[in-house]
């Protein structure tokens, strides 16, 4: 059964996302998020523009997206899921592992990812797993599970 979401945590602006997440300039990849369960599920909007510092080496004739920054982007929205969640510490959250991970297309400077991750689950209050999925204009772009770790 699928849980109604209220119109209070539905949403996230930038300045909440900053709150929850450590991340900034030139590396926070999310925008904003359109929907929210904390502890569950979020979908989030990263909008990808030319004038991004990666765009200068990757490529300057046929700017790319690099793949490591499409996960790295689902992984702050799996970030969002876990920092809402009152039960387990606070603390830095890292990668501990990526596990079937597919680049289906390319993303280009104009298009905007739509970034969706459920959370599989949490061990120990301390090792989680994400799945994480972004489509750009309905089409699949990436896919695959997360892990993270908390560091002492």
């Amino acid at each position: 059964m699928e849980k109604k979401l209220s119109s209070e945590n539905n949403q996230l602006s930038s300045e909440k996302i900053l709150g929850l997440l450590p991340h900034r300039y030139p590396f926070a990849l999310v925008d904003k998020v359109i929907e929210n369960i904390p502890g569950e599920r979020a979908v989030a909007v990263k909008n990808v523009t030319i004038n991004e510092p990666q765009f200068q080496g990757h490529f300057p004739e046929r700017p790319l997206m690099p793949g490591v920054l499409i996960v790295e982007s689902m992984a702050q929205v799996g970030g969002i899921i876990v920092t809402q969640m009152p039960d387990l510490p606070k603390g830095l959250f890292v990668f501990a592992g990526i596990n079937n991970v597919k680049f289906r297309k390319p993303v280009v400077p104009g298009d905007q990812l739509i970034i969706s991750c459920e959370l599989l689950s949490i061990k120990r209050q301390r090792f989680g797993k994400v799945k994480g999925e972004a489509h750009v204009e309905g089409k699949l772009v990436c896919s695959g599970e997360l892990m993270f770790s908390l560091v002492d």
